[in-house]
């Protein structure tokens, strides 16, 4: 049975991904109801009842909003860094405590046979992390919810099969549109969000380091939009002589729909 790996959303309005080797399959964050999870899951040709943990990048609602609902339901193990079980737990429930999973942010760890690698992130959460999973047949990175691009992330994403990348905002249509100051400060900050431009720059690098699939992440609806962010990328791209479809597969991510089913 190949390895599958799918986003369900991905967006200020929930995140959610999942990742199956045939034995395990995991929800990386778990940002919409239980509800729109089983549906979106279910469409994504997997059982809810298959799922075999939950894994927590940090505490914001978009990210845990059906973590706890989920494991009371399917009696699943929620894997999270300590600080962000503390500044989580009152917000998603009552959970077993044989369901608390607590790893250190600098070490690997293992989920069956997934391996996966934390990295730390910058973003105005308690300990924010993205992560890396590798099994037999793939290696997979996550890097949504971040102000900059760490070192880390070039490290520990060198030679995946697929990386879901923040482009975030489009940086002018963010000055000039509706947001308070405060939180236009706050997206543009190292602990923010990642722009299209910032975001194009890092898929350049990655291209270089062997990653063969990108798919852009966590777009803002209110200051950003698929084809700007698309055509944002692969023409900071182009300038390096690099083409999508060609040098890598380059795909985006919604809020509304899940993405293509991506399999090892």
């Amino acid at each position: 049975m190949p390895a599958t790996f799918c986003t369900l959303a991905s967006g200020s309005s929930g995140n959610c991904h999942v990742l199956s080797d045939g034995n395990q399959q995991l929800l990386i964050d778990a940002g919409l109801s239980g509800k729109q999870i089983q549906s979106r899951l279910q469409k994504a040709g997997m059982q809810p009842e298959n799922l075999s943990g939950i894994l927590v990048s940090h505490e914001h609602s978009d990210h845990i909003k059906g973590a706890g609902i989920l494991s009371r339901r399917f009696q699943l193990p929620i894997y999270a860094n300590e600080k962000t079980w503390i500044a989580m737990e009152e917000k998603i429930g009552p959970v077993k405590p044989e369901h608390r999973k607590i790893f250190d942010s600098q070490k690997a760890f293992a989920i069956g046979d997934i391996s996966v690698t934390p990295y730390r992130l910058s973003h105005d959460a308690a300990d924010p992390v993205g992560f890396a999973l590798e099994g037999h047949q793939f290696k997979i990175c996550l890097a949504t919810d971040l102000g900059h691009v760490p070192e880390s992330l070039y490290e520990v994403a060198c030679n995946s099969d697929l990386l879901v990348m923040e482009s975030n905002h489009d940086v002018d249509m963010l000055n000039v549109g509706s947001y308070p100051y405060y939180l236009k400060r706050r997206v543009l900050s190292d602990q923010g969000h990642l722009s299209n431009e910032s975001a194009g720059q890092a898929v350049v690098e990655m291209i270089r380091r062997n990653v063969k699939s990108i798919l852009l992440a966590h777009l803002s609806r209110e200051n950003n939009f698929p084809e700007l962010a698309y055509s944002t990328v692969t023409g900071i791209m182009a300038e390096k002589g690099m083409k999508a479809g060609k040098d890598v597969n380059l795909s985006l991510s919604t809020r509304e729909e899940i993405s293509c089913l991506y399999a090892y």
